[in-house]
């Protein structure tokens, strides 16, 4: 006998950033309406980049104030620990690996993104930090002068490589780059990134990977592929995520290396709607981008709420990205890609490199340079008529 069948008028699948945005934008605009949210995590949603940022550098932020409160603020049921194993777009229904059949009006994927692996045997010491319960086994493991080995110069390897090192960890970080950020920032500032690292202690192996990693004991060894054996109490996994598609892609949706949404954040059935890492979605400056970043999470996670609960407004953010590490702070929006011509602007204190495309900037990094973004994105959009008026455009707010 079949179940009866649970039913939301708003049903969210995947329980980060973008879904607890999204339960709130809903709720700006819809007080009644039912919402619900399935999350394979076992904790409610929260800020994921605390995890590897503010939770390690700053004493007075606390975890207790990472946590969205969709269920006690905007009365969502939440479902942990279960997946959705089945998107049925004709029935409106999906199906859980708990065998729950649950009936939506408007449908929300927010999958979010998969960790990249390496070959080795299951252990406790390592995983892909991706998590709260990741951030909680790794504070266990740090300090006391611990041994770290972190994989990958990707924002998660880096920020935690600068914040273990700062807390009384020893902390070998692996990285393929010649040096580290070589693959977006310019030589000289890739040079001063990596050197910081260097001045606090931290050994940097770089223009290598690690194949896999065995246990010798209770010790575990990574091995990577110039022959070099590495040592460590733990290893981190930071080689960047995919984004999870699977359901998408078994509900027939378009997919275009994302779920392509239209700029209603709408895929190509008119009930179900994507945002955050899995959204291949039309942005007004950029063009068609898929963003893995906060930013985007959060702002499109707000729009596809509002717009699911009735507001004809399209989803118009230009998200930027940004890391702070030591006391090096950077911020970009666009593309940074290193075959371009590059205009380095020296100012206040601090650059502002300039990506050009045919003398129009497609991309903007700041460093150490705190820039309105707003005029940042003004830039690329309706760029000067030549380069030479970028010098000066950005400055410090603080220092204006």
């Amino acid at each position: 006998m079949e179940n009866e069948q649970t039913y939301f008028d708003y049903l969210i699948v995947g329980g980060g950033i973008a879904a607890g945005n999204a339960v709130a934008g809903i709720r700006e605009s819809d007080k009644a309406g039912t919402i619900g949210v399935i999350s394979a995590d076992s904790d409610r949603p929260y800020e994921r980049p605390a995890l590897s940022k503010k939770l390690w550098t700053d004493d007075s932020f606390t975890t207790d104030q990472i946590f969205y409160n969709v269920s006690e603020d905007h009365q969502a049921n939440l479902m942990l620990e279960t997946e959705v194993t089945a998107v049925d777009k004709e029935a409106h229904t999906v199906t859980t690996n708990k065998n729950d059949v649950i009936k939506y009006k408007k449908l929300l994927l927010v999958t979010g993104g998969k960790p990249q692996m390496i070959d080795g045997p299951k252990d406790d010491n390592v995983f892909a930090f991706r998590s709260f319960e990741d951030y909680t086994k790794l504070r266990s493991l740090s300090g006391d002068n611990q041994h770290i080995a972190i994989v990958g110069g990707s924002y998660i390897g880096t920020e935690l490589a600068a914040n273990l090192a700062l807390n009384d960890t020893k902390v070998t970080l692996i990285y393929p780059q010649s040096i580290l950020g070589d693959n977006r920032f310019p030589e000289e500032i890739a040079r001063e990134y990596e050197q910081t690292y260097v001045d606090h202690g931290i050994k940097m192996i770089n223009e290598t990977r690690a194949d896999k990693y065995t246990k010798d004991g209770d010790t575990l060894v990574l091995h990577l592929n110039n022959g070099q054996r590495v040592e460590a109490d733990a290893i981190i996994l930071g080689l960047g995520v995919s984004p999870v598609l699977d359901l998408a892609e078994q509900a027939g949706l378009d997919l275009d290396d994302g779920v392509v949404v239209d700029e209603y954040l709408r895929t190509s059935d008119p009930d179900i709607y994507a945002a955050g890492d899995i959204a291949s979605y039309p942005d007004p400056i950029l063009g068609r981008q898929r963003i893995e970043h906060v930013d985007h999470a959060r702002k499109s996670g707000t729009a596809v709420g509002k717009i699911m609960a009735g507001l004809n407004q399209p989803y118009e953010h230009t998200p930027y990205f940004y890391s702070m590490i030591f006391d090096i702070s950077w911020k970009a929006i666009g593309t940074l890609d290193l075959s371009l011509d590059l205009l380095i602007d020296e100012v206040d204190g601090g650059k502002v490199v300039y990506y050009l495309k045919e003398d129009k900037p497609v991309g903007i990094l700041t460093w150490n340079v705190e820039p309105d973004l707003d005029k940042v994105r003004e830039l690329i959009d309706n760029p000067p008529a030549s380069s030479e008026s970028l010098k000066g455009a950005i400055r410090d707010q603080e220092g204006s």
